[in-house]
């Protein structure tokens, strides 16, 4: 097994304008390690360039320039290795009505050349909860029954890296919860994971590290639990049985009187304790009957990272 499941070095990629308008670059320059084994999310805006991204990994675009090595196989050398070595679950519901999801399972691995001893077909079913429907017309399943289906299609070659393409649109919170237990179950089995999703708690559950992408590159990639750290904001959220009289509270601390009638303080803690402030509101003649907090979560660090300002 590899240490390294994508490895993206300069990864470039600018479509043709149309009717005369200028080219447009999608990536301007990733470079991009994603260990083997992990959850790994990759978050952007709308247009920063995971779609194409996505695409040059599954082999579906070319891209323009750099370099692309999944699971050890070279893109540009060993294109068929490299494509056999990676799952894709798309966001579009691109699923043959005709076919019943055996059907579908069983015309996938032969895309694949999975020979027919080899297929898990059954195994799939019962993974993803189709068995009860493996003979019904895909035209017939549900929105959320297509999306298993598409989990189970991504899977039926074995593949060493799954990519999840927005996989929880539009699906509801059971289909939701079984699809994050397969993916644990999965990557327990060794499958490194690559998630993209626009539902940031998610991200901020699953993923061991996250990559954010805007205007074609990378802007940060690090641990979640490192990019949590880097806004160290946090608030205390006080409930006073009195009121207590100016607080002496120390610099860059802010005091909020909410409508839940509980005072908000926002503080950093790399330059202030949770002790100090709690000690100026005794001080102050406040008795505290209530005490809870807040801190920064993940779509704090994205909107941070990629707002236009930042960028």
């Amino acid at each position: 097994m590899t240490d390294t499941a994508i490895e993206i070095t300069g990864l470039r990629k600018t479509y043709a304008g149309e009717k005369g308008s200028a080219p447009k670059a999608a990536l301007t320059g990733v470079d991009l390690t994603i260990p083997a084994g992990s959850i790994f999310g990759l978050l952007g805006p709308n247009g920063a360039g995971k779609s194409t991204l996505i695409n040059i990994l599954a082999g579906l675009v070319t891209k323009t320039e750099g370099r692309v090595v999944i699971w050890g196989f070279d893109q540009d050398i060993n294109p068929r290795q490299s494509r056999a070595a990676i799952g894709v679950m798309p966001q579009e519901l691109n699923i043959d009505p005709f076919f019943t999801p055996r059907g579908a399972l069983e015309v996938q691995a032969g895309l694949y050349g999975v020979p027919k001893s080899q297929r898990r077909t059954d195994e799939i079913l019962d993974l993803i909860g189709l068995s009860d429907k493996a003979e019904a017309y895909a035209r017939t399943l549900s929105g959320g029954m297509r999306r298993r289906l598409l989990l189970g299609k991504a899977l039926v070659h074995r593949p060493q890296v799954l990519v999840l393409d927005e996989p929880t649109a539009g699906v509801d919170i059971e289909l939701r919860q079984m699809l994050w237990a397969n993916v644990r179950k999965l990557n327990a089995q060794g499958m490194t994971i690559i998630l993209t999703t626009h539902y940031l708690e998610e991200a901020q559950e699953m993923c061991d590290q996250v990559a954010i992408i805007n205007h074609g590159a990378v802007v940060v990639r690090d641990k979640t639990s490192a990019l949590l750290d880097r806004l160290d904001a946090k608030t205390l959220l006080l409930k006073l049985e009195t009121t207590p009289g100016q607080l002496d509270l120390p610099e860059d601390v802010t005091l909020e009187h909410r409508a839940d009638g509980y005072i908000a303080i926002t503080y950093r803690r790399g330059k202030v304790s949770a002790g100090e402030i709690l000690a100026a509101v005794t001080r102050a003649g406040g008795q505290i009957v209530d005490v809870s907090s807040e801190e920064a979560d993940l779509e704090d660090v994205f909107l941070a990272l990629t707002s236009d300002k930042a960028a």
